[in-house]
């Protein structure tokens, strides 16, 4: 099992994906193409593609001019039945490759948030096993209409387009399962004078919540990585 991750920022990480594609024994073929990484020509050497986050948004393509080599790559996993995940920046990135539009600034959310699953997610193989409402970590400005052929997996009140699948096995998200404890710890570490800036009440308050929410949300997440791996 070859899989291609896409890598869009510094000190973003697998996390709990990572996790769960060692227990499957995959080989990783990590890709930074924000350094000037080539991305593949086409689907054929990989099995599946993970797309992570970033502190752009999914419209930047001044900047990261990579992007629409990135939306046609992800359409051909998806033309090749292979599967695809999309996290936060990566799910806005999925969307769009299958003509969502995106809304910049329209949903902002920090911190470990509730989502609630859809009746349609109840059939769902990767997230059919959950609760119907858990908490997970969010970290995002923006938010995306559905794409027309998606299904609407969760939402809350905030974003209402959490989780969707398009096809078989082509997943967007738009928080952060991955990122269990030890991710969010280093995340506010690594990114702490951002955070400060606008959640300057964060180091504070987040060993508490860690004790509140963390338990359930890894749970979660790890059942997220795991079902997913198992659709490749």
């Amino acid at each position: 099992m070859r899989v291609l991750v896409v890598q869009n920022y510094d000190n973003t990480g697998l996390g709990q994906v990572g996790a769960a594609l060692g227990e499957a024994g995959a080989e990783l073929d990590l890709r930074r193409p924000y350094l000037g990484d080539p991305l593949p020509r086409d689907a054929n050497g990989h099995d599946a593609m993970v797309v992570l986050g970033g502190g752009q948004n999914a419209l930047a393509d001044d900047d990261y001019p990579y992007f629409p080599a990135l939306l046609e790559l992800t359409r051909d996993f998806a033309g090749k039945d292979r599967s695809v995940l999309g996290i936060c920046l990566g799910g806005q990135l999925v969307a769009r490759a299958f003509g969502a539009e995106n809304h910049i600034g329209a949903a902002v959310e920090f911190g470990w948030r509730g989502v609630s699953l859809t009746a349609a997610a109840k059939a769902d193989p990767v997230l059919g096993a959950l609760p119907e409402d858990f908490p997970i970590f969010q970290w995002h400005d923006d938010t995306f209409d559905l794409p027309e052929k998606a299904v609407r997996l969760a939402g809350n009140d905030v974003a209402a387009n959490q989780a969707f699948r398009i096809g078989r096995a082509v997943y967007g998200f738009q928080f952060h399962f991955e990122a269990d404890r030890p991710l969010v710890r280093d995340w506010s570490t690594s990114f702490a004078s951002l955070i400060a800036d606008r959640h300057p009440d964060w180091a504070g308050k987040l060993d508490d919540e860690i004790a509140r929410n963390g338990p359930d949300a890894d749970t979660a997440g790890l059942a997220i990585a795991r079902a997913w791996v198992a659709t490749i």
